[in-house]
This record gives C-alpha cells, sequence and structure tokens, in this order.
C-alpha cells in the first residue's frame, strides 16, 4: 500500500473520531475482517435474538469480501455509496433500504438503468452493503430513538420515567421548538402544522414513518400536544390533524422528513459499531436531505 493511501486512511480515522493504538494502523490496513465476521458481531453486541423474519440482511455483495472501513448511514443512496467508496470504505450499514422498497425486492425493476448503475458501482468496487432497521429500533433503548434525542441535546426532557419517544417541555412555543430542531438537525424543510404560539409541555415522537392508526391513537392522547415524525400520508394524519384542531383542540404536527428523523440513530450506531469492530474504521456518511424550497434552492454542487 502507498505512503498516499496509507496517509489518506489515517486521517480519515483521526476525522472521524477513530483512533488507534501505536502500531495498530499497519495491523488495520491489513486486516483480514470479512463481511460476514463483521454482521456475525453485529447479532452478537445487538443485545436482542436475532430475528428469523427481518429485513436487517445482506442486500449487495457477499460475506467474504474483505472489509477496508465501514460507513454508516441513514440510507445508503447512489450519492452515499460513492462517498463512502472515496473514504475507503467497502462496507455500507444502512438503516433504510438501498434498493427502492423496505423489503429490498427489486424483480419488477431489474432492467431499470438507475438500479443497473447502481449495483454496477457497487459490483466494480467490491462493496457490500447491510440493511439494518429491525434490530436497531429493537435494542434497549431503540437505537433511533436514543440517537435522535442525543443529535438534539433532549435527554433532559425525558424526564423520570427515561421514555425517550415522550418529552416533556415547559410550555416552549411550538415556534421555538421548531426552530430549534431546524438548527440541529440542520433541516431545510421540516412542515409543521399548528399554531406557532401553541406552548409545548407533552411531545410524542414516532421517527421515520408515521401511519394513519399509530399516530390518530397519539393525537388523540389529551396529555399530548405534539407529535413528531418523519413522514406520513397527507390524507390521513395530516388532515387529522387539522381537523383536530379545528375541533378545539391544542395539538401539532411536525413533519421533519423520514431522512433527518432517523439520521441521528445511525450516528449512534457508528459510535456502537466502534466498541467491537477496531480493525477498520467506522465512518457515519450523513445521507442529505433531498429537499429544498423554491425561494432557497440548493444546487448538487453546493452539496460539496
Amino acid at each position: 500500500m502507498s505512503q498516499t493511501r496509507r496517509a489518506f486512511i489515517g486521517t480519515t480515522m483521526l476525522a472521524s473520531g477513530w483512533s488507534l493504538a501505536p502500531g495498530a494502523l499497519a495491523q488495520a490496513l491489513s486486516t483480514t475482517l470479512t463481511v460476514g465476521a463483521a454482521i456475525e458481531r453485529i447479532k452478537q453486541h445487538v443485545g436482542i435474538p436475532w430475528r428469523t423474519q427481518t429485513v436487517d440482511n445482506l442486500v449487495a455483495g457477499n460475506p467474504d469480501i474483505h472489509v477496508k472501513g465501514i460507513a454508516t448511514t441513514m440510507m445508503a443512496t447512489f450519492d452515499v455509496c460513492k462517498r463512502a467508496e472515496a473514504l475507503g470504505c467497502n462496507f455500507i450499514v444502512t438503516h433504510e433500504t438501498p434498493f427502492y422498497l423496505h423489503q429490498d425486492k427489486i424483480d419488477d425493476i431489474l432492467d431499470n438503468p438507475v438500479l443497473k448503475a447502481k449495483q454496477a458501482f457497487l459490483k466494480e468496487h467490491d462493496m457490500a452493503i447491510l440493511h439494518f432497521h429491525d434490530h436497531l429500533h429493537g435494542m434497549h433503548p431503540d437505537g433511533v430513538a436514543k440517537g435522535m434525542i442525543e443529535q438534539l441535546g433532549w435527554e433532559q426532557h425525558a424526564g423520570a420515567t427515561g421514555d425517550l419517544k415522550r418529552l416533556q417541555f415547559q410550555g416552549m412555543p411550538l415556534r421555538q421548538l421548531t426552530q430549534e430542531m431546524a438548527a440541529k438537525l440542520k433541516a431545510r424543510t421540516i412542515r409543521v402544522v399548528g399554531d406557532p404560539d401553541l406552548a409545548v409541555h407533552t411531545v410524542a415522537t414516532s421517527w421515520g414513518y408515521c401511519g394513519r392508526e399509530g399516530g390518530i391513537q397519539i393525537l388523540s392522547d389529551p396529555n399530548v400536544e405534539v407529535l413528531i415524525c418523519g413522514e406520513t400520508r397527507e390524507w390521513e394524519l395530516v388532515e387529522f390533524a387539522q381537523d383536530a384542531i379545528t375541533a378545539g383542540q391544542r395539538k401539532a404536527l411536525v413533519i421533519a422528513g423520514h431522512v433527518l428523523s432517523e439520521q441521528g440513530g445511525m450516528q449512534f450506531a457508528t459510535e456502537w459499531l466502534h466498541g467491537f469492530v477496531p480493525e477498520v474504521p467506522v465512518i457515519f456518511v450523513p445521507a442529505r436531505e433531498p429537499f429544498w424550497l423554491p425561494e432557497k434552492p440548493i444546487s448538487l454542487s453546493s452539496l460539496g
């Protein structure tokens, strides 16, 4: 391996917060850790029995690939795959599917040029992808909830119960709450249904997708004023939130976008992986927020 490559990997490790004891860098660079072995460690450390029915599977590459570096991400978009490869990572651990369907089925789009281009890139660079969804949520506490609360700096709002999905505030105006969220998540397009001056005391969270039944149940709790989720159907939960407000209830719905609403969970997963995968760098590669506002257009070049 060239000195340039060796220096690049060493710098990348430091930049990502990954450190090695003296003399260990050379060992890391010549690691024989395989994708299959790394997955077995994940299964051993997740803290719950590995499910027989799960989407948490190797969905690209094969178990025999030698791991050079691990990239964690909320969503393994083509952009994330390219950025991970540029950082020297050939094993991606992604929370959401890389193939446009939660169950990772691609039979109906096998000949689609977008899918084929992504698959060709992964094959060319000998890359593997693990879909890591069910067991991250199954951790105690839920790894996504823990990571999001840490990213937002809201640990103190969990209260005496320690419930990371139900948070207590001291009458903070909804406007201030959502502005704080947007700043900490570096969000461009958080959407809010509700009175900006609503005094917030109890917030329920449903990170990622929130369906009709679960969302209506949460918003129907008389003690909950605000529900924060990643995404939902606008003709279901959004309409219900609007009608609840029209009916005179003090309610609000905050929609952060799916990527930003679970990204903190994969930041948590990065540190978690550091604890039992010492041989290679583990680098968090954030998925980019896909949306922008017409009055504030974002060019691809400005994303770096």
